[in-house]
């Protein structure tokens, strides 16, 4: 593999010119951006986001942002808009346009039509003299010195900084609507902080036969054949009433051997340990593991309000599920 500097010296450049175009948007941040986070945060109906072109692919990107951020939102071509799309558009809902120009034909065209609907128009443009950026509610002006194409021709920084103020705006939204993990989540169920923030115990733990469990006064033999049928390591010791009286694992096992003592006639009760951490069904597998974490252990037994077990949850279990 070769080491040509000039994909150093020109990938730096971009880097370069396009942190610099982003910091000078962050100046522009007034009253302006205010008024549009206070007009899409009474929206009605859905935040809709159009734009051609290297803008549309930026708009998508920015209508994905804010449905997943908990502003209710998705993209229209402005192209297909005045070819039946249209209607996807209600009275309730603000247009987000996102044009470098000012002047894509396709959104000028729809323009009026939007204006009989009473509705908002958020211009994001480059060219705040533009038919777009007049005509608009709110102008938010994106415009970049130069693009980082040597040419100055591809659409690079602008889109870049487009992007940016999307973000700037779901963020916003987000900090403004209390908008938390657990909402996150909801809109991301089947992602790792979906899985860690949604799901229960009650839906990955041992439950019925498959908890290991013996009474007091049961011999450590007994308890050992216990332990190895179920396969978890560990075994509940439960008393007369079949309340948890404790729990004997692997680990108390290897400090019973350590102090010599005999496997064959011991009694549970001397070697098992007692006021074990437990855990409530219903509790959240992520609440499950930190308890694991922090008390550096590797089983939890689920108690119902009597104090009896009703299931069992190994960090195995939680790996499984991808919430470890």
């Amino acid at each position: 593999m070769t080491n040509n500097p000039s994909f150093i010296s020109s990938a730096t450049r971009v880097i370069t010119m396009e942190r610099d175009a982003v910091s000078v948007l962050a100046e522009r941040i007034d009253e302006t951006f205010e008024r549009a986070c206070e007009i899409l945060l009474g929206c009605k109906g859905r935040v809709v986001v159009t734009g051609m072109g290297k803008s549309g692919h930026i708009g998508n990107k920015i209508a994905a942002t804010l449905a997943s951020t908990g502003t209710p939102a998705f993209f229209v071509h402005p192209g297909e808009a005045s070819h039946g799309d249209l209607g996807m558009i209600t009275s309730g809902d603000v247009v987000i346009a996102l044009s470098n120009s000012g002047t894509t034909a396709e959104l000028i065209t729809i323009l009026p039509l939007l204006k009989l609907l009473a509705v908002p128009v958020i211009a994001l443009t480059g060219n705040p003299s533009s038919e777009l950026a007049i005509s608009a509610d709110v102008h938010l002006n994106v415009g970049v010195s130069e693009e980082a194409c040597p040419l100055n021709l591809a659409p690079t920084s602008s889109t870049t900084v487009t992007l940016v103020m999307g973000d700037a705006l779901a963020i916003a939204l987000l900090e403004a609507r209390g908008f938390t993990a657990n909402d996150f989540a909801m809109s991301h169920p089947g992602g790792a902080l979906g899985r860690r923030l949604l799901l229960k115990i009650d839906s990955i733990m041992h439950t019925g036969d498959e908890i290991p469990s013996v009474v007091l006064g049961s011999a450590l033999s007994g308890a050992l054949l216990e332990m190895s049928s179920k396969g978890l390591g560990m075994t509940a010791v439960v008393d007369k009433n079949g309340a948890l009286a404790g729990i004997f694992t692997d680990g108390d096992l290897r400090r019973a051997i350590d102090r010599g003592i005999d496997i064959h006639s011991s009694p549970i009760d001397d070697i098992m340990t007692a006021n074990c951490r437990t855990i409530r069904p219903g509790t959240m597998a992520a609440e499950a593991l930190r308890i694991m974490e922090d008390n550096k252990i590797t089983v939890l037994v689920a108690v119902d309000s009597e104090h009896k077990p009703v299931g069992v949850i190994h960090t195995h279990d939680l790996l499984k599920a991808g919430v470890a």
